[in-house]
């Protein structure tokens, strides 16, 4: 049996037991929630490969249940592509809408009541985007609506007459034109006659100094507030009457009212805490990793996907802490430590800390932690939680997954863990937000909630019983991936030989929605294979 320190502890590959472990190793084996004796159970049932490595080619997922289709972004071919998942062990493309006709690329896509609304970029992506409506049977243009800069994700209010979508308002590469984010709110019509309104960040501009000492991080140069912004994805409350925004690069969440159409209140995320117990992490790609430990570190969560879901009448947020930095030609926010210069006084050790086995490798931001402005740098702030979290909805955090992400996939994949998902070299990625987490789903099976969690760069999905947001238990861990494959070899026509490499999106298919008469599917779409691939979620109940 090999084994790995990690920092305190140490992890046998072939799990007996420790914190966050609660499978026997083996790839799809189900674990106990602990709570109520639940057990899921992820097997693979199908997949559809679209041909193009490392292109894109299958990100956002939207499920169209009388049809039972799937609609996914194909950024590589910039089309939508339409498959059927009848026979979800053999998915089949029948269509495609194409995107090109409307504008630079399909960033994203949802389905309801039969009609496909895809959020379109212009060219630039500067000029304000579009949303064009479909029918979900034949695919012929219903309609469309211009919306703000760089549209991306979007979702339909639970009644499906209205989209809101997210306007990141990203600059361009020189930081000369730098749009205002902003949330789209859309009247859906039918999709013939859409209208929309615009929930903007004006307000806050005068607001600048508060929510910086709130912690807001605030940074772009020459940017006001509402440029600053760049609202990355909404979660709809279960009862359509607000919505959070994430602000990605901002670490923080913009609450919406439905009613007024309006952001109401912009709230911090705060950091993670890298110094205590639970919430190690590796930060070096030249350590012989795995080795997780306590660092002088705090990590920005900065998440990626959220999604919503009620305990008790109240509405928690579930968010994938990815992280994500600004880099463009002009302004470029990522250093390693070891470029960096630290202070003495709060870092006394501060050259063992900058060799490359220990901080020096590891991406921080350089727009934060010189504290009392002497250009040394006083405090350490990384990219991205590694984790998973759940936030009330007046943006407390109530749970964080911790370290729970490195420590099973180092359990269980030993010297692949923290690997990238475009190359094999294992650890390679310990010192830039490591798995990174990117999608998130939420879906009740036997009257308890389950988060599904996509990891970006190891790939697979972690599974989490949420009914308890204060105190969330590990399930199961799938990963699709074969790391034999060497996948810097990968072409076009053998993207999908390494299996499933970096989940983008997930889509829980309800029971009663399922191909598969009363039997729940987990569909994933993988931009760098190309793959988009069906599960099985089995339910046990003693």
């Amino acid at each position: 049996m090999r084994s790995f320190k990690l920092g305190l502890v140490t992890l046998a590959i072939g799990c007996t037991f420790m914190v966050g472990c609660a499978d026997d190793g083996k790839d799809g084996a189900p674990g106990s929630s602990g709570q109520g004796d639940v057990l899921l159970d992820l097997s693979v049932l199908g997949t559809y490969e679209a041909n193009a490595f490392d292109a894109g080619a299958a990100e956002i997922v939207a499920y169209d249940a009388p049809r039972q289709r799937l609609f996914v972004v194909n950024a590589n071919a910039v089309t939508v592509d339409v498959i059927d998942v009848s026979d979800p062990t053999a998915p089949e493309l029948i269509d495609t809408i194409d995107a090109s006709a409307e504008g630079a690329s399909a960033n994203s896509v949802a389905v309801s009541n039969g009609i496909v609304a895809v959020a379109i970029e212009a060219d630039p992506k500067t000029d304000p985007g579009s949303v064009v409506f479909y029918s979900a049977s034949s695919l012929a243009k219903l309609g469309e609506v211009a919306v703000g800069a760089l549209p991306d994700m979007l979702t339909f209010t639970p009644d499906g007459l209205r989209v809101l979508v997210a306007n990141e308002g990203e600059p361009n590469a020189d930081y000369s034109i730098d749009p205002e984010g902003s949330i789209s709110i859309i009247t859906v019509n039918g999709g013939t006659t859409p209208s929309a309104i615009s929930a903007g960040f004006a307000a806050f501009n005068t607001q600048a100094a508060a929510l910086r000492g709130d912690g807001v991080r605030i940074y772009g140069p020459g940017a006001s507030v509402a440029q600053d912004f760049e609202p990355e994805y909404i979660a709809i409350s279960p009862d359509g009457l607000s919505a959070f925004a994430t602000l990605q690069e901002n670490n923080a969440f913009a609450r919406i009212n439905l009613v007024t159409n309006t952001v109401t209140d912009i709230l911090p995320l705060g950091y993670k805490d890298h110094r205590i117990l639970g919430n190690e992490l590796d930060p070096s790609d030249r350590d012989g990793g795995p080795n997780l430990g306590s660092w002088p570190i705090f990590g920005m969560y900065q998440p990626d996907t959220l999604a919503s879901y009620a305990v008790n009448g109240r509405t928690y947020y579930v968010t994938a802490n990815e992280g994500d930095a600004r880099d463009y030609d002009t302004f470029a926010e990522e250093a390693r430590i070891s470029s960096l210069t630290l202070d003495t006084t709060a870092f006394p050790n501060a050259a063992a800390l900058q060799a490359n086995t220990a901080l020096g490798r590891l991406n921080a931001t350089n727009a934060l932690g010189d504290t009392d402005s002497d250009g040394d740098f006083d405090e350490l702030y990384v990219l991205g939680g590694r984790s998973f979290s759940i936030w009330a909805d007046d943006g407390s955090q109530v749970f964080d997954s911790g370290s729970d992400f490195e420590r099973i996939t180092a359990q269980r994949f030993g010297e692949d863990f923290n690997n990238n998902h475009a190359e094999s070299a294992g650890d390679s990625r310990s010192d830039n937000k490591g798995p990174e987490p990117e999608a998130v789903a939420i879906a009740e099976f036997a009257g308890r909630a389950f988060a599904f969690i996509g990891l970006e760069r190891i790939g697979g999905i972690m599974v989490y019983d949420i009914s308890n947001p204060q105190n969330a238990r590990f399930v199961q861990y799938i990963n699709r991936r074969d790391f034999s494959v060497t996948t810097e070899d990968l072409t076009d026509e053998t993207a999908g030989a390494a299996g499933d490499l970096g989940p983008e999106s997930l889509v829980v298919i309800p029971a009663h929605q399922s191909p598969i008469a009363g039997v729940p599917l987990l569909a994933v779409g993988n931009e760098v294979s190309g793959t988009t691939t069906l599960y099985r979620i089995d339910v046990v109940t003693p």
